[in-house]
């Protein structure tokens, strides 16, 4: 055993003090800067993802159902579908899997899948008839199967790969996955619900968002369980868009110009808020992407003369921001 004398120690112990007295470094505030512009005067763009495989990102016009694409280096997106295809009357999700497709989400009608190299229309996956419906996002799970949100029904729709080659070359039927209506808390009718869904890595379990009540659900994608995600430290009001990155869940809260950033449980039972961005310059975000460490962040301007108000005109270009250092 090793002892000091006195004024070693004293020294010693005034040294540890001041070490641990001192105040952690500063966070340096995250910069939100324009990644891209939007050709079009009334683009309104509300989906955003990135192909995993060349980098490429593609926006979606939630006005007119025209599809961007985005190649890094080059500061104005090309259009990559135009609008009206395939009688798309709206774009809303995306997302671009590891296979070459692109699915998008028309929120009147269901999902549609491209090739993302010829651009052809692989297949297609209609609402079932009955009850109003929006169909806002997606995910892709590792497995290969994309789960879509209804806003308007509560509900997770399911696509599985076997589904997809038997729907190729012309369309089918969403089907229902997980029903969450119950789980929600009461809403009025006709209030939108679950928004933005994301998967774990490892394919144990998807994570959606109730954007009405803030809440967030993780259903379990071997038994369909669903359950409340224990939020610690804040909400998910006006959650939109999710991205979910080895633990760390960035949710955009539109209305409110917020992005947050969330450490969520192995399990994901439980989700800490870890900090948020309150930004004008976000102007209504609505979804966003990681590549890297940047978020890719849609700026949707709804409430400039777009579904959610009309509070002037809105600024020309519309545009996709880049926030780093969230």
């Amino acid at each position: 055993m090793i002892t000091f004398r006195a004024p070693v120690a004293l020294a010693a112990a005034a040294l540890a003090a001041a070490l641990t007295a001192a105040p952690a470094p500063a966070q340096a505030a995250p910069r939100v800067t324009t990644a891209y512009e939007l050709p079009g005067d009334r683009v309104y763009p509300e989906g955003i993802t990135a192909d995993p495989r060349t980098g490429v990102l593609y926006a979606a016009s939630w006005a007119d159902g025209t599809v961007y694409a985005m190649t890094p280096g080059r500061k104005t997106a090309a259009i990559f579908l135009p609008a009206g295809s395939d009688g798309r009357d709206t774009a809303n999700g995306l997302e671009a899997d590891g296979a070459g497709r692109l699915w998008v989400t028309d929120s009147t009608s269901g999902v549609f899948v491209y090739d993302t190299r010829t651009r052809e229309l692989l297949a297609r996956f209609d609402v079932p008839a009955g009850a109003p419906s929006f169909v806002n996002d997606l995910a892709v799970a590792p497995g290969g199967a994309v789960y879509v949100t209804d806003s308007l029904r509560a509900v997770v729709y399911r696509i599985t790969p076997a589904q997809f080659e038997q729907a190729r070359g012309g369309a089918a039927e969403l089907t229902p996955y997980a029903e969450l209506g119950g789980s929600l808390d009461a809403h009025p009718d006709g209030a939108y619900t679950l928004n933005g869904i994301v998967t774990d890595p490892s394919g144990r379990y998807l994570l959606t968002a109730d954007m009405t009540g803030g809440d967030l659900f993780r259903v379990d994608l071997s038994t369909r369980e669903v359950r409340r995600v224990a939020l610690r430290g804040g909400d998910l009001l006006h959650a939109d868009g999710l991205e979910l990155r080895r633990g760390t869940l960035w949710a955009v809260h539109n209305t409110a110009d917020t992005i947050s950033r969330w450490h969520v449980a192995a399990d994901g039972g439980a989700a800490r808020l870890e900090r948020r961005l309150t930004d004008p310059a976000l102007e209504l975000p609505t979804t966003l992407v990681r590549v890297k460490d940047t978020l890719y962040v849609v700026r949707s301007q709804f409430d400039r003369g777009g579904p959610l108000g009309n509070e002037g005109a809105p600024r020309i270009p519309f545009t996709v921001a880049a926030v780093r250092g969230l």
